[in-house]
């Protein structure tokens, strides 16, 4: 097979060189459940068999005119069989987060006119159901777990008969490089959802090019960020057309059992995510006591110190390697003891950390992209030149960049999307001449570094007419064992405020030693001792900060934001419009 030129190639582009005995696998009721690529392929096609014969196919070809199966489900096999299944026979996959608000979802499933739907299970069936009456394209709702009353999507494969098997491959013999491969609405933190049309060329040019950016060697990866998230997606179909087999976590709390059972050598995740593994060691390490506490600030302060590129002498260096032996192993143990490496974007990463993991052998590499540059733009390499701290890396090839006047990234490129689906309006406003307008601020240092320092859209003014960017300042900020999570406010304000979320645990040891009597969370923060220390803390910080960025004053909150209780997007960045809004009266009390 010469070079594979759609993403459902991958099955065959394996089964003529190295099948796998385990492609995919994930956990039925406590056991590792696995599938081999002979395995995999049999049932996509029976898959794709099924649903032709419920009428499901290309029509002609147009993105408008291809039937559009949409999925809502958490991480497993099935999710990528429906992919490869729904792809060979021209129809499209929209994927959509199972968290989504059921406005959100009728909109989504009537804009695209989805024909049949595949959920999870209980939930996220009766969530469709409950608007299934406003969406007159969905003919059929099938589960991946038995649901009473649902059909079950065994019976989609049941309907496949070697006629219509037959039918597959004149089908996916006409779908070229350049057609669409899946639409993805993007949840995005304003408006209404928009379908972002990315074209097997976007996609496994994204693979492609991404492919010796990563460590050469990687027989095993573990799963957990959603597969509805192109980051995944693609990385799925990096690992596919690589040769790893992909073991999915069971869920985000089972992270840290499913990387000690499965021993990956890498994964991909969120800054919030790894910022959570970083706090949970360093609560381990505070509770040691004497030498082995020593030992262990001793061993982080190095990590602290530590350069990529750069000579730091041999004394650093001997001491660092026998910190690595002392301390830093049990870190590498908790991960699985085989990780060669774990890339990052969707945010940005607070640089302490990835210099620490990285001094630690734990390579980090952060990467940048959006949905709609299908999605890598740049990331930092596996190998140590092509990484820079405080970057996302050099680009990736065949990815151009152009920094406009007001310091906006353009992006131009094979990775760049077909458009947004039934808006040419607002694919004329993000494309002008084939460059992409990404919305976020940078530059490119060394002349091949790209380095982002804030969103367009997140930039405001205070009453004075400065400028702030918000996201530098809440980053220096989440380097505090005490803070957890922070949003900075003062659009047309007199100065800069910020509402803080401690980190309730590493605040209840604190409250412990200082004599603060243990309450509820509402109770702690009204504390006069604390909220003192948090006013020594933030102005620790403004020595770090110009003028203008420094905050004045602050409002502690008790509870973390999250996806469930809205403040956070599926990808766990920040809905500044809703914490506004939700915390309005907090924020007035800043500016009282």
């Amino acid at each position: 097979m010469t070079e594979p030129r759609r993403l459902f190639d991958c099955l065959a582009y394996h089964l003529e060189r190295k099948p796998l005995d385990v492609m995919l696998a994930a956990k039925e009721a406590g056991q590792w459940k696995t599938f081999g690529t002979k395995e995999a392929e049999k049932l996509v096609n029976d898959l794709s068999a099924g649903l032709l014969a419920m009428g499901i196919g290309p029509n002609d070809m147009t993105v408008e005119g291809r039937d559009k199966v949409a999925i809502l489900c958490k991480n497993r096999p099935e999710w990528v069989f429906l992919d490869l299944a729904v792809q060979q026979i021209g129809a499209l996959l929209t994927p959509i987060y199972p968290t989504i608000n059921v406005n959100e979802l009728e909109f989504v499933l009537n804009d695209a006119q989805v024909k049949i739907v595949f959920v999870n299970d209980e939930d996220t069936f009766n969530k469709v159901m409950s608007i299934k009456d406003r969406i007159p394209s969905v003919k059929e709702i099938f589960t991946f777990e038995h649901v009473v009353n649902a059909r079950h999507w065994k019976e989609v494969i049941a309907q496949s008969t070697p006629e219509r098997i037959a039918q597959i491959k004149p089908i996916a013999d006409r779908i070229s490089y350049e057609d669409a491969a899946t639409i993805i609405y993007t949840s995005g933190t304003t408006g209404t959802p928009k379908g972002v049309m990315l074209s097997h060329k976007n996609i496994l040019s994204n693979v492609m090019a991404c492919i010796p950016c990563f460590p050469p060697v990687s027989e095993k990866a573990l799963s957990f960020l959603p597969l509805n998230h192109i980051f995944e997606r693609m990385v799925t179909y990096l690992y596919l057309f690589k040769g790893t087999s992909v073991y999915y976590a069971e869920s985000f709390d089972t992270i840290g059992e499913n990387l000690k059972e499965v021993k990956p050598n890498m994964f991909t995740t969120v800054p919030r995510l790894l910022e959570k593994v970083y706090d949970r060691i360093m609560q381990k390490g505070n509770e040691l006591t004497g030498i082995k506490k020593k030992l262990f600030f001793w061993a982080h302060g190095l990590g602290e110190k530590f350069e990529i590129n750069k000579k730091q002498g041999m004394w650093y260096n001997l001491q660092l390697s026998l910190a690595n032996k002392l301390i830093f192993s049990k870190w590498r143990e908790g991960l699985g003891n085989n990780i060669r490496c774990i890339v990052t974007g969707g945010a940005a990463c607070q640089v302490r950390l990835i210099r620490i993991f990285t001094a630690a052998r734990i390579v980090v590499m952060e990467g940048y992209g959006l949905t709609e540059t299908s999605p890598v733009i740049a990331v930092n390499r596996y190998e140590e030149e092509g990484r820079a701290f405080g970057t996302v890396g050099p680009l990736i090839d065949g990815v151009e960049v152009m920094i406009a006047e007001d310091g906006e990234i353009l992006c131009k490129g094979p990775n760049v999307m077909m458009g947004y689906y039934k808006r040419p309006d607002l694919t004329a406003e993000e494309i002008t001449n084939g460059w992409f307008h990404t919305g976020d601020i940078g530059m490119l240092t060394a002349n091949k570094f790209l380095k982002i320092t804030d969103r367009k859209k997140e930039l405001f003014k205070t009453s004075g007419g400065k400028y702030v960017a918000p996201l530098p300042v809440e980053n220096k900020l989440k380097e505090s064992p005490f803070i957890e999570q922070v949003m900075i406010v003062g659009p047309e304000r007199k100065f800069v405020g910020a509402l803080i979320i401690p980190s309730f645990p590493n605040l209840r040891d604190w409250a412990r030693q200082n004599g603060v009597a243990d309450g509820a969370n509402e109770e702690l923060i009204r504390h006069p001792k604390v909220i003192a220390l948090y006013k020594d803390l933030v102005e620790s910080f403004n020595k770090y900060f110009n003028h203008v960025e420094q905050i004045k004053k602050f409002e502690l909150l008790p509870n973390e934001w999250s996806v469930d209780t809205g403040e956070m997007t599926p990808k766990l960045s920040m809905k500044r419009k809703v914490i506004t809004e939700k915390y309005r009266s907090a924020i007035e009390r800043i500016y009282a």
